[in-house]
């Protein structure tokens, strides 16, 4: 039986809207390699000037000065790379051979990236297999240098909005957390299994969601060293950093509760005091979800926060005996300390906060 397609018009429709900006930053960027070789150099078809900058740029999440400058200079060596080679052994079907081995390993040696490795390549058979231009040996090299000095100006100077892809993938990940801490609460009150159970599949997919906010956060911080237009907001990215470190650790700490309460409610005993706890915590992250845009709302979550954290002890529930159900509970303040690190915290202040047990 052929798998299923699975198509979504809204998932397409986030994607095109999402790509608008690097889109946007690539045309002006390949439109201006082109003119700075074309009329400013008088090179007839700056071939490499345009693909280079296309490339350097991209649409990868991962927008970083560094990585921009190393795909430009991978693909600018690789260029001058064959181009020498042609010069020493001139054209011919084991000349590109030569070359594109040469080449592949090379780029596989600078970056990990397939994708990279395959683009340094094509450029160096493009090289071997077009028409050498008027000019002399290395006019494409001059283009592909063109091309990547390009791709790092637009990076600079036209930044996309790494601040909205950082703040779109944190949405992401509160609206999963939020997710489990409701399904969470409604599974503890009404003994439903089957809401555990997909909720357990839910959060173990969530490292993923952690992994491109930092990623994003990575190249917002990285952009805004190197642009003018976004230095001002540093700081904002680097105080995101910390929500994001604690929103991370308490996702890890969120999947080991996960697991404890599917298991734990096997039993078929509602536990209500469980899932009130789990509504404050709930309620208590919206508020830190909203800090992202309004910090000013951070010290409202770290008091709702030390206010659920107070809470768990055992023996507060008369449970100090009952192993299974204590765990849950245990399992509850890790979790709530990661929280309130990412809410400002100190994390000896936070554990401070803890009943003693």
């Amino acid at each position: 039986m052929k798998p299923k397609l699975h198509w979504s018009l809204k998932e397409s429709w986030r994607r095109m809207i999402e790509s608008i900006a690097p889109i946007l930053q690539i045309v002006l960027g390949a439109s201006s390699g082109y003119a700075i070789a074309h009329f400013g150099l008088g090179h007839a078809i700056p071939l490499l000037a345009v693909t280079v900058t296309i490339t350097a740029l991209g649409f990868s999440r991962d927008a970083r000065p560094r990585r921009v400058l190393q795909t430009a200079v991978g693909m600018v060596l690789g260029i001058a790379l064959s181009e020498i080679m042609l010069q020493v052994l001139g054209p011919g079907i084991w000349q590109i051979a030569v070359v594109l081995s040469i080449a592949l390993l090379g780029a596989r040696f600078i970056s990990g990236s397939a994708t990279f490795a395959l683009t340094v390549g094509l450029q160096a058979v493009l090289v071997q297999m077009l028409p050498a231009p008027e000019g002399g040996v290395f006019v494409r090299s001059i283009d592909g240098l063109i091309g990547g000095l390009t791709a790092l100006a637009v990076t600079a100077l036209i930044p996309r909005d790494p601040r909205g892809l950082a703040r779109t993938d944190a949405g992401r990940l509160f609206d999963v957390f939020l997710d489990s801490l409701d399904a969470l609460k409604l599974a503890l009150r009404d003994v439903n299994l089957e809401v555990a159970d997909d909720t357990l599949r839910q959060v173990r997919r969530t490292q993923p969601l952690v992994d491109n906010w930092r990623l994003s956060l990575d190249s917002a911080i990285s952009i805004a060293r190197i642009s003018p237009f976004l230095r001002k907001y540093r700081d904002e990215l680097i105080g995101q950093v910390r929500l994001m470190r604690g929103m991370d650790l308490a996702t890890r700490n969120l999947r080991v509760v996960v697991r404890r309460v599917d298991f734990l409610i096997r039993d078929n005993q509602p536990r209500p005091y469980l899932a009130d706890l789990m509504e404050q915590i709930a309620d208590a992250t919206r508020v830190l979800a909203r800090g992202i845009a309004e910090p000013e709302l951070l010290g409202d979550a770290q008091e709702m926060l030390v206010a659920v954290i107070q809470q768990l002890d055992p023996k507060r529930h008369g449970i100090a005996d009952q192993v299974r159900e204590a765990s849950v509970l245990l399992l509850l303040r890790p979790l709530l300390v990661d929280l309130l690190c990412a809410s400002g915290m100190r994390e000896e202040d936070a554990r401070a906060e803890l009943p003693a047990i």
